[in-house]
């Protein structure tokens, strides 16, 4: 069996709207390597999308899905409910941010979690607007592609998008759009576009995923929060990618100081099983009727099982300080590198949701192009690597917080010699 061969076979069978970003067919995986089906080892620093954030395959979280599929897979929790559901639902509206009450709802993906989100901010105030910001990533579904601050590919041949949504542009000094910039474009929106009384909610990541890893700056949050108490509007945060320890804190929102209302999260939650969560205030949780919430497999009892793992793994294993202390040593590494590859033009991330910006050195534009080549030649050298960014020109850095010193050694080697060859190929 071959790459090239299945490659053949998945043009033939699937969609190609279901993209992929390598033809690297997986036969097995642990903690941060894969080996293909050809026995070729790569070291992952994608992480499923930082879904593996445990790495693949913990044993500790594969153990407790073992433990449960000898119980039963699957009752529908609206139909025969169980404690294991309850007791993750307990836990998370311990540890999310927020001084207050909290209740949860389970789902089976980051998309659904943003949905039923909406809907719940839409249930408790009743109010139908929502804004989002350019850049951000919330997800495919219409709702999700709606709230999305990207065109292509994830709106593109698809119709009209969901009324009553808005976008601001997202902070970002790097590109020349500052905090009072935004914020003078929302209060604008206001005057022209939506009453506040009419916004249920805000929402934002924290750290923008798909967009290109830019962090929200400290003083928006601040006065996004100030804004959304002022005229009654929720606040949700998106942490489906930044959650379960990636950005050096349990959430990214901990960074901050101010809490969400409502917190979407999906991904490193499972630590690989789908599962996802809605968690909030009490008060605007309860706010949708009996039946409006939920799904057949929402929570389902091996992603439940997964989950509650996960967080055993991530205390005793203190996965925060790790990502922390993997985030600087990628930094420093590419630091160094800055004369060599006059590419660079940022490095940044909080703890090891890191990514390196790529432009063209004379004009200071992005160089999606030579991003690209990046990615390739550390994929022929046996690391895998991700793009995002609205130009196409930052690489992202989301390999298993439990990786190996030593194999973290040996990724950093890769990268730099793939960055200085790339750099002198130009």
């Amino acid at each position: 069996m071959s790459n090239a061969a299945i490659a053949v076979r998945r043009t033939g069978a699937i969609s190609r709207g279901v993209g992929v970003t390598t033809q690297v067919y997986a036969e097995k995986a642990q903690n941060a390597e894969i080996w293909d089906v050809e026995g070729r080892r790569y070291i992952d620093f994608a992480a499923g999308i930082a879904v593996v954030n445990t790495g693949h395959r913990h044993p500790k979280v594969i153990a407790a899905v073992k433990d449960q599929l000898d119980r039963f897979t699957h009752t529908c929790h609206q139909v025969v409910p169980y404690e294991s559901y309850v007791r993750l639902a307990e836990r998370l509206n311990q540890i999310v941010p927020g001084d207050f009450v909290k209740k949860t709802v389970f789902v089976t993906t980051g998309a659904e979690a943003v949905e039923n989100a909406v809907k719940i901010a839409r249930a408790a105030t009743g109010r139908s607007a929502v804004i989002a910001f350019t850049g951000g990533f919330h997800g495919r579904t219409f709702m999700g592609m709606t709230l999305t601050g990207k065109v292509a590919p994830y709106k593109t041949g698809f119709g009209a998008m969901m009324p009553d949504v808005f976008h601001v542009p997202f902070p970002i000094e790097l590109h020349g759009q500052t905090v009072e910039a935004s914020l003078g474009v929302l209060d604008k929106l206001f005057k022209a576009d939506v009453d506040p009384t009419r916004v249920a909610a805000f929402i934002i990541e924290p750290v923008q995923g798909e967009g290109g890893f830019y962090d929200v700056p400290k003083a928006f949050m601040e006065k996004l929060r100030e804004i959304a108490d002022q005229h009654g509007i929720l606040l949700i945060a998106d942490e489906v990618q930044t959650g379960f320890c990636r950005t050096g804190k349990l959430f990214a929102m901990e960074h901050y100081g101010v809490a969400a209302d409502i917190t979407t999260m999906a991904k490193g939650l499972g630590g690989g099983f789908p599962i996802a969560a809605v968690t909030g205030r009490a008060d605007i949780m309860d706010a949708p009727v009996a039946g409006g919430l939920g799904g057949t497999y929402g929570g389902n009892p091996i992603g439940v099982a997964a989950a509650n793992a996960v967080l055993d793994v991530i205390e005793a294993e203190g996965l925060s300080e790790r990502a922390v202390s993997l985030g600087n040593r990628l930094k420093q590494r590419l630091q160094s590198l800055r004369e060599a590859v006059p590419q660079i033009a940022d490095i940044r991330g909080p703890g090891f949701m890191n990514a390196v910006e790529l432009n063209i050195p004379a004009t200071g534009t992005p160089n999606p192009d030579f991003t690209n080549r990046v990615r390739e030649k550390a994929l022929e050298k046996g690391l895998i690597v991700l793009t995002c960014g609205v130009y196409g020109n930052v690489i992202r850095f989301l390999a298993p917080l439990t990786i190996e010193d030593d194999v973290f050694s040996e990724a950093l080697a890769i990268l730099e010699a793939t960055l200085r060859e790339c750099a002198a190929e130009v």
